[in-house]
């Protein structure tokens, strides 16, 4: 029996049945699903310390369990002494079971050991069903070792949807295990 992550079969066996009675959905299929998470962080210092964009790019593979890519600016900006094709920050992008690992580990592991943390603001949602949450600690991750970082920074989690509102998008997630604030 091959191995299947613990939310993806929860999303299965309990997630989609719960949607499907809130939003009164018919078929299976119009359910709505959790399609990738992007982690990704700019490193604007970077500019200046080469070695800055292997650091995060190191940070975000041990994070994701995937390895993550630099990303490159598109244009020169004179004001912040930018070339176009300087790497400038890295990203990874999960899908499948790596994706339902990732926030598993998330929701149960790294979240809660955020210092006074009350849950997560329901406001990150663009209003097509996708949902951007920012971390301003990497080291709030267990595979951080803190003695090993150079300097502590944030990254941006976005959750891709195929939901159609933010509503179904919400329901989909908080199914799923995230703490959203209660208003």
């Amino acid at each position: 029996m091959a191995y299947v992550p613990r939310l993806k079969k929860e999303y299965q066996e309990r997630v989609i049945s719960a949607l499907k009675e809130e939003f009164g959905y018919k078929n299976v299929m119009e359910v709505p699903k959790l399609k990738k998470i992007v982690l990704s962080r700019g490193v604007g210092a970077a500019v200046a310390d080469k070695k800055l964009i292997d650091h995060a790019v190191d940070e975000l593979t041990m994070i994701s369990g995937q390895k993550a890519v630099a990303t490159i600016s598109k244009k020169d900006v004179a004001a912040f002494k930018l070339r176009k094709g300087m790497p400038i920050g890295a990203k990874v992008t999960l899908r499948g079971e790596k994706m339902y690992e990732f926030l598993d580990r998330l929701v149960t592991t790294a979240l809660p050991r955020v210092r006074d943390f009350q849950g997560i603001r329901a406001t990150g949602f663009d209003g097509r069903g996708n949902y951007n949450l920012g971390v301003t600690e990497q080291i709030i991750f267990p595979e951080i070792n803190i003695d090993k970082i150079n300097r502590i920074s944030g990254m941006d989690i976005t959750f891709v949807t195929s939901a159609n509102t933010d509503k179904e998008a919400k329901s989909l997630l908080a199914e799923l295990g995230l703490p959203f604030k209660k208003n």
